[in-house]
């Protein structure tokens, strides 16, 4: 039998009513696994994503310690269209324009990342959003430069919290689980995908 289909975010979004987020619950958080996702990643996988930078609410720095950088709406539909809402992992690279603007280049090399694609109900947002959390300390914020991403696997649903303390720590396992599920050498290739290299000068 095949299985029903998937209730995409773009399909989500263009509904009146949304269903509501399920409260995340502390026997979920007790039983989540630190590795997810199959040993090579299956369709629809790898999705390309590419974008500027934009601004966003502001708050994934200031008040959750997890700064995000956002993508337009259009530069997220590749991933909207086909995957439902929650967070993903893979890999993400900052590209400067002309020059590297302030940026170490430990700034410009690929890094993990946890991607959150939904409504952030715990903010009760009104918008679709794709916010991406770089696993790396930059040195200076990349407003308006392009930002490149391969999402390579999905971690947990979309979902509601009580609490900040709850809604940080989920972000906190979300980090480690994307590192560890990275670690393995199907997905660790695309470090080095073509999607991530670095214009000549």
């Amino acid at each position: 039998m095949a299985a029903p289909p998937i209730e995409t975010a773009a399909k989500l979004a263009s509904k009146i009513d949304r269903p509501a987020a399920v409260v995340q619950t502390e026997s979920f958080r007790q039983s989540r696994p630190q590795i997810v996702g199959p040993e090579i990643p299956e369709s629809p996988y790898p999705i390309h994503l590419c974008g500027p930078v934009q601004h966003g609410f502001g708050r994934g720095g200031k008040d959750l310690g997890c700064p995000t950088a956002n993508l337009p709406d259009e530069s997220i539909a590749p991933i909207s269209s086909v995957c439902k809402p929650g967070v993903y992992y893979g890999y993400a690279q900052v590209r400067p324009k002309d020059t590297q603007n302030g940026f170490s280049e430990d700034d410009l090399k690929v890094y993990p990342m946890a991607m959150s694609l939904g409504w952030n109900p715990f903010y009760k947002n009104e918008r679709l959003t794709a916010e991406i959390h770089i696993i790396h300390e930059f040195e200076t914020d990349f407003y308006g430069l392009e930002l490149r991403a391969i999402v390579l696997g999905y971690i947990r649903p979309e979902l509601d919290y009580t609490s900040r303390e709850a809604l940080i720590a989920d972000i906190d396992t979300d980090k480690r689980v994307a590192l560890h599920s990275l670690l393995r050498p199907a997905y660790k290739s695309f470090e080095r995908d073509p999607h991530f290299a670095v214009p000549k000068e």
